[in-house]
């Protein structure tokens, strides 16, 4: 395996995309990413190839694109091409570091992805993602836009390619949609916080979610756009909380971003900004969403109480049973062999 330094100083390199380029394509390659903070719009398409950082803390890769930003011919940059790093290829290992998307809230800057990834076989551990709207995208895109050029990016023109994606001991932080694609991907002891959007007094009040009174809502944790006989999102041990100042009932575990998008939260410890829905439909609250899989099984607080009563979830959210939740189980290990 071909191994390669990046330091600030005296290192094979002192970018990260100087190493990535000079990695050959066929060839196995590991990028060792020194302390410090590598600001940096990464772009790795290699067959095979980790990249190992010395800690979430030590090692840090930020850039702060948005989609809202005007290019040069005074289109809008859109969601995909705002990333922070992108990782495709067939096989990409990321490892002990932070990867960051400092463009701000998305009512400012618009969607900012931090993590865009796209290899057939992704595995992310220890790593802490960092945005707000938009944070990791789990490829692939869905089949086709709502609106005209909304996929405009890297794979607008490719094909829709299954991948496989499994994140261990990361932390995940963002608002609205920030776990979001088509991915089948299994979340492991994770840590996944809402941001608090009104922390800032000056922002004002409640959002109208088009179905029920206003409210304040500060965001959906997840959007998946799988289709029905998938794996789909599993999250499974995770603590998923709000940040400080979220209200009670202000976050929702997830919505659809299509019709057959499936997500699942297994033995999850969770607080009370978790909303009583459990998750939304994708515009309103309320909106039936039939087609879809979206439940939880064990769900517990942070202390390792019972959790809340569930009476309130919508209609459309499954009931998983034991039975259920073992074959999920099952899937999931089968799926990361």
């Amino acid at each position: 395996m071909l191994e390669l330094h990046v330091k600030k100083d005296g290192g094979d390199y002192s970018t990260i995309m100087e190493a990535i380029n000079a990695v050959p394509y066929e060839e196995q390659a590991m990028i060792h990413i020194g302390e410090g903070t590598f600001k940096e719009k990464i772009f790795s398409d290699k067959r095979d190839i980790v990249f190992m950082g010395e800690g979430p803390d030590k090692t840090i890769i930020e850039y702060d694109d948005g989609a809202f930003d005007e290019m040069e011919d005074g289109t809008k940059r859109g969601t995909f091409r705002s990333y922070t790093a992108f990782f495709g290829g067939k096989k990409v290992a990321v490892k002990d570091m932070t990867i960051s998307n400092t463009a701000g809230p998305g009512e400012k800057r618009g969607q900012a992805i931090a993590v865009y990834a796209d290899a057939e076989h992704c595995l992310f551990e220890n790593v802490k993602m960092l945005g707000y709207q938009d944070t990791l995208f789990c490829a692939p895109l869905p089949f086709t836009e709502r609106q005209k050029n909304g996929f405009f990016g890297p794979r607008v023109y490719t094909p829709r390619i299954k991948t496989r994606q499994h994140y261990v001991n990361c932390q995940i932080f963002g608002d609205v949609d920030f776990i979001f694609g088509g991915a089948d991907a299994v979340f492991d002891n994770c840590f996944i916080q809402c941001n608090n959007r009104y922390k800032d007094e000056t922002k004002g009040g409640a959002v109208k979610d088009g179905s029920t009174a206003d409210r304040h809502i500060n965001g959906y944790i997840t959007a998946a756009s799988g289709l029905k006989d998938d794996l789909g999102f599993v999250f499974r041990n995770c603590t998923i909380t709000g940040e400080k100042g979220c209200e009670p009932g202000s976050v929702f575990l997830g919505r659809p971003w299509r019709e057959q998008a499936r997500t699942v939260f297994l033995n999850c410890k969770m607080d009370d900004c978790i909303a009583k829905e459990r998750f939304s439909g994708w515009g309103a609250v309320q909106k039936d969403e039939p087609e879809t899989f979206y439940g939880e099984f064990g769900t517990k607080g942070l202390d390792g109480s019972s959790f809340a009563d569930l009476s309130y979830k919508n209609p459309w959210v499954k009931e998983i049973t034991e039975e259920i939740y073992n074959e999920l189980n099952r899937r999931s290990d089968e799926y990361l062999r």
